[in-house]
């Protein structure tokens, strides 16, 4: 989703509200950071020490803000179309958010993420990013390795964290960090948005799987369950 701006501005109304003033530009470099880790970065900065309390109050005053600001947030361009790619072609992918089920709930949304997709947010993990909790979380749902997954990030918290679990990264610059602040954070390859990455899925070694096997598997799946159900031996 296009909303790193949005998150920043929420930061900013949160920060002010509390009599904190700091610039945009360095609210920006943190964002995609876990929340505590976020506050406790720019406080550092700024010198200014809030206890557990009032570090709550403040995350919760930039969630309120970015609430406000939710209704400007729109897909990337060709995010949609990647994901509907990926699911016809068989591809299993999930969805891994900093952000709380909450205030996520309005992305997956624009996104058509439907509520078979396996979705995790802050609420399911003890630690969000750049600890690696939440891909391990989401590789776990999809019943792959880590270290056959794919973290695609538009921050370098994002490809701190996808290290850290031992996946392959591929950042975007959506995120307004540059290429070689990616690479240096692990990304393997760097795209401008999703739609240069559909363009380009090759390249980090999907392979996208015939159709009629998808089906037969799937086929098998279902008749596994059932005869697992009833008592029987699936199918060989």
């Amino acid at each position: 989703m296009d909303s790193v701006y949005q998150h920043v501005l929420a930061w900013r109304q949160a920060l002010e509200e509390a009599g904190i003033s700091l610039s945009v530009w360095r609210i920006h470099r943190r964002v995609g950071m876990s929340g505590g880790l976020f506050l406790n970065a720019l406080l550092r900065e700024t010198r200014n020490r809030v206890d557990p309390g009032e570090a709550l109050r403040l995350q919760h005053l930039h969630e309120e803000a970015y609430a406000r600001l939710a209704g400007q947030v729109r897909p990337l361009p060709g995010a949609r179309e990647l994901l509907a790619h990926l699911s016809g072609a068989g591809v299993p992918w999930a969805i891994a958010t900093s952000g709380r089920l909450a205030s996520a709930a309005p992305t997956l949304e624009a996104l058509g993420v439907g509520p078979k997709t396996p979705v995790v947010t802050r609420d399911q993990v003890r630690h969000a990013k750049p600890d690696p909790d939440l891909f391990l979380a989401a590789a776990g749902r999809l019943g792959v390795p880590i270290d056959e997954a794919i973290v695609v990030g538009d921050s370098v918290w994002d490809l701190l964290a996808a290290r850290r679990a031992r996946a392959l990264g591929v950042g975007l610059l959506s995120g307004g960090y540059g290429q070689d602040e990616l690479e240096r954070a692990g990304a393997y390859r760097v795209y401008e948005d999703p739609a240069d990455l559909l363009r380009h899925l090759d390249e980090v070694g999907v392979r996208i799987a015939d159709p009629k096997r998808v089906g037969r598997e799937r086929r098998r799946a279902r008749s596994g369950r059932r005869a697992e159900d009833a008592g029987a031996a699936p199918p060989k």
